[in-house]
């Protein structure tokens, strides 16, 4: 075996197990999701360049698309945000919605989508964006259970987003979880969102999320709402509609109706 082909191959074991060795999670550097609970957990919120796998089921498409966009708008929310789709995804899934986007609060002028004909050129793709550090995500999604993702694969990704300082986000559905080295793993669900006001049937988007791999820390599991005006997560209120303040004419009328409410 050649000198030069030795001084690579533990160059690369080297990177490979600093990746893999436990450190201290308060030394990494964070973006704070906006939910009290999971950025406890997290140690200050989601680490930037590493890798986060995020799945769903195939009917949770949607929400676990909704929810990887909030992500992307807090790790990079003035920067590029390179989204790499396999062609699959487009026809299981349909197409990203601009004016989608838009609502949840990101700005589409920001984003550059690329279609892939298949998971091998999904990867390249998305390794090849990781190595520019003017961006400030990548965001890859391949549907079903690809065996291409393996360990080997998840390593060159973490490689590439330490290196660059680009956050990597995987976006997986209908697919199992394997061994990898993302710092977080989260599987995502559709919960229920309440009318934001008696006038229309929309409220904001809530997720139903369960953190399933901290690399640093316990996990844990939260109804999660995203705030489209202020770009963060949050705990979904207990009462979403407006509460008219209590009149001054009839102070203990209004109390007791409230406690009558309450206990409702």
């Amino acid at each position: 075996m050649s000198t030069a082909r030795t001084s690579t191959l533990a160059t690369l074991r080297g990177s490979i197990e600093r990746i893999e060795a436990p450190c201290d999670a308060h030394g990494l550097n964070k973006v704070a999701l906006g939910h009290a609970a999971a950025d406890s957990v997290l140690h200050g919120g989601l680490a930037v360049a590493a890798v986060h796998e995020v799945f769903a089921e195939g009917h949770q498409s949607a929400a676990a698309t909704g929810f990887i966009a909030g992500l992307a708008g807090r790790v990079s929310p003035r920067r590029p945000l390179v989204w790499v789709r396999q062609d699959f995804s487009e026809i299981e899934s349909g197409a990203l919605s601009m004016s989608g986007l838009c609502e949840l609060g990101l700005d589409p002028r920001l984003l550059v989508t690329v279609r892939a004909p298949d998971i091998d050129a999904a990867l390249r793709t998305a390794a090849d964006a990781l190595a520019c550090d003017a961006l400030g995500a990548v965001v890859l999604e391949v549907w079903g259970q690809a065996r291409q993702l393996d360990l080997v694969a998840s390593r060159k990704l973490t490689l590439a987003a330490q290196a660059s300082g680009v956050t990597a986000l995987l976006l997986r559905m209908a697919a199992e979880p394997r061994p990898s080295t993302a710092e977080t793993r989260w599987i995502v669900r559709a919960a229920h969102s309440t009318p934001a006001s008696p006038w229309t049937a929309w409220g904001a988007p809530v997720f139903d999320t369960q953190l399933v791999r901290n690399r640093h820390g316990p996990v844990g599991r939260w109804i999660m709402e995203w705030k489209c005006d202020e770009c963060l997560f949050s705990e979904p209120a207990a009462y979403p509609q407006p509460v008219a303040a209590t009149p001054a004419h009839r102070p203990h009328q209004a109390a007791a109706y409230a406690g009558q409410r309450r206990a409702s």
